[in-house]
Parts: C-alpha cells; sequence; structure tokens
C-alpha cells in the first residue's frame, strides 16, 4: 500500500495569520455577556423560570446554558423569535442551529458558547437539565418583577 493519496487536487499554500491570544477569561466574559442577552430577551418575552448557567468548568458543549419556560407553543416560538431577534440586533449573531420551533414544545438554540432552552413546563420537569447540570455555576438574575437592574456574572 501506498502512503501517499493520489488525486487530481491542486496543491495550494495556506497563508497563516496570527490575532492576539486571547485568555479564557475573555472569551467566558463574552459568552457570559451573550447569555444575558438572551436571558434579557426572554425576560421580555414573559419566559418563566429563566435561568442561566456556567457550564464552562463542568462541560465542553458550551460556555452557558440559558434555561426558560414558555407556557405555549405559540409563546416558546415568541421567545425564540425574540431571542433571535435582539441578538442579531446587538451581536449581529445567528444561531448556529435552531431545532424543535416547528413543534413548539421545546426550542434549541445553538450559539456556539451559548445553547439556549425553550421549553414548555412538561417538557422542562420531564426532562430537568438543572438536575442534570447541578455543578455548574448559576448565574443570578433580578426578577423583573422586583424592577432590578441588569445582571452581573
Amino acid at each position: 500500500m501506498s502512503d501517499f493519496f493520489q488525486g487530481n487536487f491542486p496543491l495550494k499554500t495556506v497563508s497563516v495569520t496570527k490575532s492576539a491570544p486571547r485568555s479564557p477569561e475573555a472569551e467566558t466574559e463574552v459568552s457570559g455577556s451573550l447569555a444575558i442577552t438572551i436571558a434579557e430577551a426572554a425576560s421580555d418575552r414573559k419566559a418563566g423560570d429563566i435561568l442561566v448557567l456556567r457550564v464552562a468548568d463542568v462541560s465542553y458543549l458550551a460556555d452557558y446554558f440559558v434555561m426558560m419556560t414558555g407556557y405555549s407553543k405559540v409563546q416558546v416560538r415568541a421567545i425564540a423569535d425574540a431571542i433571535e431577534a435582539q441578538v442579531e440586533s446587538e451581536w449581529q449573531r445567528r444561531p448556529l442551529r435552531t431545532e424543535g420551533k416547528a413543534e413548539g414544545s421545546w426550542v434549541l438554540q445553538d450559539y456556539g458558547e451559548v445553547i439556549v432552552h425553550i421549553m414548555m413546563p412538561k417538557e422542562r420537569e420531564f426532562y430537568n437539565l438543572e438536575a442534570f447540570w447541578i455543578n455548574a455555576e448559576r448565574i443570578s438574575l433580578p426578577n423583573s418583577d422586583e424592577g432590578g437592574g441588569k445582571p452581573t456574572l
């Protein structure tokens, strides 16, 4: 067997540009701000029980999970639309992938470093993701009823 691949592929050189290295803390701070933007957009659409979890230390999947409850399929979709619009407006980003929007009982939005779960109450209770990620740091959000300011990381 030969040690090389025979093919009709042209040889190209690849230029490598190096940027200043970013510390993991700086990247987590940026993703934390994105997670807060998502939580605020969900709150504007009256999402219930919004939870921001910093999972960077316990998972390689993402830096943050943002979980919330929508009380009807229409509200779940509206929350998802509001999050997409707010993130696109403030961050010029669209989700890498969105799943479950057609069904409306559980919508997952993947922004890379932040993963969003918008669930109906039965799905949230059944899957109980909060218990699965029990070792993740919980980021406190002010209760909108109390008129608190912006959440802090």
